[in-house]
């Protein structure tokens, strides 16, 4: 679903794009992390170890510090915790988070992780899921998945390639974040991340969550709902909902309830303005066409000119854009708090798809703009780097277990 990055070959003369040796798992299969979970998690596993009730309150404001606000990775971290209760907490738990398998880094600054999730249930075998980082000077953007693959086969997308396995966790899309931070120095008193590209403004470097990576977040709608309240958690991670985004590609009865019960910025993947057309580009459509989403997005309860919803728009060459693609698009959007995200396509092998060409994408922005929305085309980012969406972990599952060893040595050759 996510179409923030290319893969063309970087330019003659170009730096190249880094790759750091993954880490190795620091998870206790007997144990299980407490990391990325809830208040409500967090007060169920004190309980499994003897806290009482009474205690429990104080207890889980503590946890949610070291754990959210401090980055912690070890529960010896916690000095106004008293050592029996760390003991017990380490018998019992971890504070582990996924295995990096790869982790890239584009000459801009573009970061991206392929994580390696344990087995959610017994007999199950782990699970990788990738994750980007887009840097700007004056903000950090996270595009987050949440999903292991996708079930939507929209035609220009590469996840869609790959089967649906199930749906993330909320700790799961949390430990992303976590991770990013983590590999960034993001934590107070940690050795910060720096680099071509990286924020220059403020004093955090992920300051934003996209949920524009692998999968449907609305088909996972219980896990993302449920990873946004602790990532906007004011005590830990403190990233508001207006600075969260879910993007959809129209699950329209998940997308008011959204709005009414967790008030995320909402962006479309539209990609089309006549239904013929977004039936191929975006399948869902046929259970839930044009007339139906965008009435959804009308009634979205936090959409106002301050909290305006982003339609996202793939720019394919010779599909869908058009001058009259342009003005079709104005006349679509007429009514709704909006903004429109260009987007240049990002080629992946075998598709069909080309990228419009500049001067057209130019052409169908000023059409948009001239009517009176903003209209910003997406920088490419990452064009050194597999960081279209499911091409990293497509990538990596062609390599031999031989072959990533060869990988991982050569990257840490390389640091």
């Amino acid at each position: 679903m996510n179409l923030i990055d290319t893969t063309a070959a970087p330019a003659a003369g170009a730096r190249a794009p880094v790759e750091i040796a993954g880490t190795e798992p620091r998870r206790s299969p007997a144990k299980r992390s407490l990391a990325g979970l809830d208040r409500d998690g967090l007060a169920a596993a004190l309980a499994e170890i003897g806290v009482s009730e009474r205690e429990s309150r104080m207890r889980v404001a503590q946890l949610w510090h070291w754990i959210y606000l401090r980055g912690a990775l070890s529960f010896d971290e916690m000095t106004n915790v008293g050592k029996g209760l760390r003991e017990k907490l380490g018998a019992a738990f971890t504070l582990d988070r996924p295995e990096v398998v790869v982790e890239q880094v584009s000459n801009d600054g573009t970061r991206k992780w392929l994580l390696r999730l344990p087995p959610d249930i017994d007999g199950d075998r782990p699970h990788d899921v990738e994750m980007v980082y887009i840097p700007e000077s004056d903000r950090g953007t996270l595009c987050v998945s949440s999903q292991v693959g996708c079930t939507l086969n929209c035609s220009f997308c590469h996840t869609g390639t790959q089967r649906l396995v199930r749906n993330l966790t909320a700790a799961e899309i949390v430990l992303q974040v976590m991770v990013a931070r983590d590999r960034l120095g993001d934590y107070p008193g940690r050795d910060r991340a720096v680099g071509p590209g990286l924020p220059t403004e403020g004093d955090r470097l992920v300051t934003n969550i996209v949920f524009m990576g692998m999968g449907e977040p609305l088909y996972a709608y219980d896990s993302v709902a449920k990873s946004i309240e602790v990532l906007a958690d004011g005590e830990g991670l403190g990233i508001g909902k207006r600075r969260i985004t879910v993007s959809t590609s129209g699950v329209v009865p998940e997308i008011e309830k959204l709005g009414r019960e967790v008030g995320p910025m909402l962006a479309i993947s539209l990609h089309a303005v006549r239904d013929e057309l977004r039936d191929e580009l975006v399948p869902i459509n046929k259970k839930y066409p044009l007339k139906v989403l965008l009435e959804a997005c009308r009634t979205y309860p936090p959409a106002s000119n301050a909290k305006r919803i982003t339609f996202e728009y793939v720019m394919l060459k010779g599909v869908n854009d058009s001058p009259a693609d342009a003005k079709a698009l104005v006349k679509l959007l007429a009514g709704i708090p909006a903004k429109i995200n260009l987007i240049p396509f990002n080629p992946w092998p075998g598709t069909k798809y080309e990228c419009s060409d500049w001067e057209t994408i130019e052409q169908f922005s000023d059409i948009v703009f001239r009517a009176g929305y903003s209209s910003p085309v997406r920088t490419p980012r990452g064009r050194d780097i597999l960081a279209a969406c499911g091409q990293l972990k497509s990538e990596t599952e062609k390599l031999s277990a031989r072959e990533r060893l060869a990988l991982r040595a050569m990257a840490a050759a390389a640091e």
